[in-house]
């Protein structure tokens, strides 16, 4: 269990999504265990011991833009509902605590809300996370958090401006300090055509790892696959990208074996993809700008409320195609394959951003990140 504490806190470190020296987690294993800044573990602690889960983590974010949604939230209000689709299918919505609601029990509160949700911002605290059965859990939903505040607030800045003292600065840090030149250099992909499985499989495993490390997908949300013949590779689902060995399902294209059974869960996305555009590989991420400028529309007195499912327009983000519809089986997998093909590359509202590589991975890669590019450039343009 210690292992799996060590564990997920390097990944917190390393995709720079919460502040080292500033993570605790606490889990139940024949007895109770904590880990890390010991006031936030003493906390975490208290707070466990009130939930029937095995995991939490606590931990201070590496952005301050959960906390300035809190402050920047109507009086009266108590959760923040953002848009995207990691917060529509797995956080419905995230309640925070105002550091005054606190009171002499900040555990008891802390723990209410947890019972009913995922996750839980605390106003100049941190933002608290629980896991069901495993701490990898408990990692994946702080990060969800963190992904879905992190566009929720670029998205508010956007439409509304900056609404608090010092809030530009701080805006202005996150640009200067935090953000990271995207590219692909200094990485090395295979040459294609792939043709045998266990070249495939590595390559797979490469470029899953690439993708995370580079930042292009938050926590194991995003998937990869590669077809030779009949048969598409493709990433299991929940596999975190960072970690595919072992997690990579051969499925037949004809899908005559039940092998699908554990593979992600946009494989008839995938599968679609490859027969409308003769695609060699896929690649499927969460780049958070290209999440944020998928929802921005100009449409005025549009009757469509779900635009996430519903809306039946392409709208484009420079050469991008950007198409709504429904994560999974739904409507993703009909509206992604006929756009695709050309560019090369298509964002799903809310979601993320579909790369095709003809070859190899390398083409999939790039385009991916020269999306993640130029949405970041079109939002500061906007921005200014």
């Amino acid at each position: 269990m210690r292992d799996q504490i060590s564990k997920y806190t390097h990944k917190l470190i390393s995709d720079r999504s919460a502040l080292a020296g500033g993570i605790a987690f606490a889990a139940q294993d024949d007895t109770l265990i904590t880990g890390g800044n010991a006031d936030l573990a003493l906390l975490a602690e208290e707070i466990i011991s009130g939930l029937n889960c095995l995991g939490l983590v606590f931990a201070r974010p590496s952005l301050p833009f959960a906390d300035l949604l809190v402050r920047r939230a109507p009086a009266g209000e108590h959760s923040i509902v953002p848009r995207d689709t990691e917060t529509r299918t797995f956080l419905h919505d995230i309640p925070f605590l105002r550091s005054f609601e606190l009171g002499d029990d900040p555990a008891r509160r802390i723990a209410q809300l947890l019972g009913n949700r995922k996750g839980v911002i605390v106003e100049g605290i941190g933002i608290v996370a629980s896991g069901a059965v495993t701490i990898e859990q408990a990692y994946i939903n702080y990060s969800s958090v963190f992904h879905s505040t992190f566009v929720k607030y670029l998205q508010d800045v956007l439409n509304e401006g900056f609404l608090l003292p010092g809030e530009e600065d701080l805006f202005s840090s996150f640009r200067s300090e935090w953000l990271r030149h995207l590219s692909a250099e200094g990485l090395v992909f295979r040459t294609g055509p792939l043709t045998l499985p266990e070249e495939i499989i590595r390559e797979v495993e490469t470029v899953g790892r690439y993708t995370v490390e580079r930042g292009l997908v938050d926590s194991f949300f995003g998937n990869i696959s590669a077809r030779a013949g009949d048969m598409i590779y493709i990433s299991q689902t929940a596999a975190s990208l960072d970690e595919l060995a072992g997690c990579i399902d051969p499925v037949p294209m004809d899908n005559s074996t039940t092998t699908g059974i554990t593979a992600s869960s946009e494989l008839l996305a995938h599968r679609r993809i490859y027969e409308e555009s003769g695609a060699a590989v896929i690649l499927h991420g969460h780049p958070k700008f290209a999440v944020v400028m998928s929802m921005l529309c100009e449409e005025k007195d549009c009757p469509i409320r779900d635009c996430w499912k519903d809306c039946p327009k392409v709208r484009f983000l420079g050469d991008t195609p950007v198409v709504a519809g429904e994560i999974g089986a739904g409507g993703l997998a009909k509206r992604v394959p006929p756009v695709i093909g050309g560019p090369g590359k298509a964002v799903v509202y809310g979601h993320g951003v579909f790369t095709i590589g003809r070859k190899g991975f390398e083409e999939a890669f790039r385009a991916l990140v020269e999306v993640e590019n130029w949405c970041r450039d079109e939002y500061f343009r906007l921005l200014a």
